[in-house]
């Protein structure tokens, strides 16, 4: 349904009730927001940055997702949504192509599609919120790595997919990097975790089991970060094995503390869901247009725009000496 025809049905229901038209008209936009899995801690803050941006702006936020990644959900919800007749619809890609035909509906229903985190194909949304470069975030992580292994040696990746969007232009270019840059070292395996951190800890094991000259672990999805380093702690080789990733400090920091996780790296969270929150509103509003070179959101400040990208900023090294400054 046209969410047009949606608005004016909920307005001849009040209308109905005996509620004045004019009070009808002003129902709020409605803004639906999607994580790839709801019970991520990661896009658990990301709501709270969102939760604050729609209140700062008198939005109504829908904020649901699968319990874990899947993207067949992800499509059914959208359907919902368009059958609601949302205004906006932002969503963090677990597929890139199968959640782009229905996005593509979505718009042409007349539903502005923004994407966040992990993107859909170009033509199924307006404008992307990127929390970093790929080659950014993928330069950052092969580095660390690469200092902490002396630049040779044996490392592996846990990451939540195969099939994520995000994940997969990160490993492209922590492959350019390592081709690049660090030719003493070996990429031995990669292994997806669902985006879970006991089945993270299961596949680290068998990593280690494996490859007995593992140097180092590097998970490229939140719940991996723990996951990995319970794995190198129960497995005694604290020390012996590095674990590096994109992580929480929340979830890091008594690992970090304890010498087995030596760094994770990330973005403000919060920030890359009030940032998220502010764009979708600006788009609704058509204030916000293809070929803009910059955007400002709300609290946040003024951030660059390259091409349809929204750029959040670049990613930042947690380690010993500052993981306790942040609590999310």
């Amino acid at each position: 349904m046209n969410h047009h025809v949606s608005r004016f049905l909920l307005s001849a229901t009040l209308l109905l009730a005996g509620l004045p038209a004019v009070f009808a008209a002003e129902a709020k936009l409605m803004i639906a927001m999607m994580p790839k899995s709801k019970g991520n801690a990661y896009f658990i803050s990301c709501k709270h940055g969102a939760d604050r941006a729609a209140k700062e702006l008198g939005f109504e936020l829908l904020f649901d997702g699968p319990t874990d990644s899947n993207a067949a959900k992800q499509n059914e919800i959208v359907e919902n949504w368009i059958t609601l007749g949302v205004d906006v619809i932002t969503v963090a890609a677990e597929n890139k192509q199968g959640i782009s035909t229905a996005l593509r509906k979505a718009q042409k229903q007349g539903i502005k599609v923004i994407t966040f985190d992990a993107d859909a194909l170009p033509d199924a949304r307006s404008f992307f919120v990127n929390q970093a470069t790929p080659q950014g975030i993928a330069s950052g992580l092969m580095d660390e790595a690469a200092r902490l292994c002396g630049a040779e040696g044996e490392f592996a990746i846990i990451s939540a997919t195969l099939t994520a969007g995000n994940q997969r232009e990160w490993l492209k270019y922590i492959d350019e990097r390592l081709a690049e840059k660090y030719p003493k070292m070996k990429l031995v395996a990669v292994r997806p975790c669902d985006d879970l951190k006991d089945k993270a800890q299961s596949e680290a094991t068998a990593l280690m089991s494996a490859n007995p000259r593992l140097k180092l672990l590097m998970a490229i999805c939140s719940p991996g970060v723990p996951g990995a380093a319970e794995a190198v702690k129960q497995a005694g080789k604290t020390g012996q094995v590095k674990v590096i990733g994109l992580g929480l400090p929340s979830e890091n920091r008594r690992y970090v503390h304890e010498g087995v996780t030596d760094s994770v790296m990330l973005w403000k969270t919060e920030d890359l869901g009030y940032l998220t929150i502010y764009a979708a509103a600006a788009v609704a509003r058509d204030e916000l247009k293809p070929g803009a070179t910059s955007f400002k959101a709300g609290a946040l400040g003024t951030f660059e725009i390259k091409g349809d990208n929204i750029l959040l900023g670049q990613p930042f090294i947690f380690n010993r000496s500052n993981i306790d400054q942040f609590d999310f």
